[in-house]
């Protein structure tokens, strides 16, 4: 049995299936099936996520749908809907309302999936490790105004005279990122994998 997770990008299409899978599987008796399917940014699968939730749900081994967009970048949101939680409250009611099926949950990487990686600084190459703001102790108060990535990408360029690669970077990243450490600090990650262990759970696995 198997859960079809939804992304944005080619990040998220290389990295989440291995690291969700290295939390959730040793929690089960038997492994989870994820599959991600990638589509081309945030527009077309807000727009997509209806008629491609309700296919894959008639697939006899798809237990749920899931979909994880970054809460850093849509622009649904009604303006005076502003803050984490209003947004993240308000685009997961929407969306879901939107597929209407029980066996759909939209979640939000807040801001981005590359929070995360704040987790554990110490993946990060020295010089960019030790500029870090303080701030990262708590991954996912790193906002709208300077999202995880972008201050990444400042703080490689500045520190190590190389950018950040979102795709190659962050696979290298994600790979060595203990998913135990990005739970504990990262409550809407947790939302995310609690989720998808108590579906899996009530599948029998």
């Amino acid at each position: 049995m198997k859960i079809v997770l939804f992304v944005e990008g080619h990040t998220e299409k290389k990295v989440l299936a291995n690291f969700i899978k290295r939390w959730i599987d040793p929690k089960l008796e038997r492994r989870l099936g994820l599959k991600v399917v990638r589509f081309e940014g945030w527009p077309e699968l807000v727009k997509d996520s209806p008629k491609k939730a309700k296919l894959y749900l008639e697939e006899k081994d798809v237990i749920a749908v899931f979909a994880l967009l970054d809460l850093y970048g849509p622009t649904l949101y009604p303006d005076a809907v502003r803050g984490v939680s209003e947004r993240y409250k308000w685009a997961k009611s929407h969306l879901e309302g939107r597929v209407d099926d029980t066996r759909f949950h939209q979640h939000f990487a807040v801001h981005e999936t590359e929070a995360w990686l704040f987790s554990n600084p110490a993946l990060f190459p020295k010089p960019v490790k030790d500029a870090l703001p303080a701030g990262v102790r708590k991954p996912e108060e790193i906002n709208f105004d300077q999202p995880p990535s972008k201050l990444l990408g400042k703080l490689y360029k500045e520190k190590t005279g190389r950018g950040y690669k979102k795709v190659a970077n962050g696979k290298d990243l994600f790979d060595r990122l203990d998913p135990e450490a990005a739970y504990g600090k990262c409550p809407y990650l947790r939302r995310l994998l609690d989720d998808m262990l108590k579906i899996a759970g009530e599948a029998g696995l």
